[in-house]
């Protein structure tokens, strides 16, 4: 039997919108619709952001747990992984309190504090900049948390030392196995995709952890190449990346999943259902 890879969908994010792709969804409604398009090409799971209708970040609950609730009431079996992000300006307490409100199965958990930027390449004029904090404290926090909760955490690594993060608090007794670990590249402040060290990284993780692998922009193909060939998992989506591998708009999420599925079917390899990825992650359905 051929190996099972997971594909998530990161549907939007904290500075995606629609004025560079249209087909970024921001509602409950689009956020559903959208996420029933990407489960029927082939992914397991969506991460997803709260955004109100004018494209704004939100940390209100009332709008997250609408957009968490909108997908599973469309698509039941769909794994939801909320980002414990929120974007610049959310305190701790509205990161974790959200979660804690609306119990998904899955939540990301950032290892890191980092610079989180955007430069213009050819002037190298910073146009977006701001420290995304993560402190140890808050990480263990938020893990401790989780865990009360039950939901499961997706530690996200965009340089090698937030996997060093995870091993500096791991005697906390709160981290449960199996370890779901994303790694993500191509963030200005974080790491650059390099392939050596992708694999280095796969390397320092504890022994049988998962891993999964996104990149932003052009980032994505080579990314999510190198993390099947790891033995990992995959994520695509329009948080990370609004074209396909020709260059065009996508014109949706669905469209991007399609084309990691042709990649893994190209390896002679099989996306995971759902319930496939619940057992590989550890996860209890809800």
């Amino acid at each position: 039997m051929s190996r099972k890879v997971i594909v998530a969908c990161a549907l939007v994010g904290s500075s995606t919108r629609k004025n560079q792709n249209p087909n970024v969804p921001y509602s409950p409604q689009e956020l559903a619709e959208a996420a029933a398009l990407a489960h029927k090409a082939g992914a397991a799971m969506v991460h997803v952001h709260g955004i109100e209708d004018d494209g704004a970040n939100t940390t209100r609950v009332e709008r997250i747990r609408e957009g968490h609730d909108a997908i599973k009431q469309k698509c039941p079996d769909l794994i939801v992984n909320l980002t414990s992000a929120l974007g610049p300006g959310a305190t701790p307490e509205q990161r974790i309190g959200q979660i804690v409100a609306v119990k998904p199965e899955m939540a990301s958990l950032n290892m890191g504090t980092m610079n989180f930027a955007a430069v213009n390449r050819k002037t190298g004029e910073v146009v977006v900049d701001y420290t995304f904090e993560n402190s140890l404290i808050v990480i263990s926090d938020f893990v401790r948390q989780m865990k009360e909760n039950g939901v499961k955490p997706e530690m996200e690594c965009y340089t090698s030392s937030h996997i060093d993060n995870f091993y500096a608090i791991s005697g906390s007794g709160h981290f449960t196995a199996p370890l779901n670990f994303n790694f993500v590249w191509g963030v200005c402040g974080g790491q650059s995709f390099r392939p050596a060290m992708f694999t280095s990284m796969v390397q320092a993780l504890p022994a049988g952890a998962n891993f999964t692998a996104c990149g932003v922009g052009n980032e994505e193909w080579p990314v999510i190449t190198q993390s099947i060939l790891c033995g990992g998992h995959v994520r695509v989506g329009l948080e990370d990346n609004i074209r396909m591998p020709n260059g065009e708009l996508a014109k949706g999420n669905y469209e991007l999943v399609e084309a990691a599925v042709r990649i893994i079917d190209g390896l002679g390899l099989e996306p995971a259902t759902p319930d496939e990825a619940r057992q590989i992650m550890g996860l209890t359905r809800r």
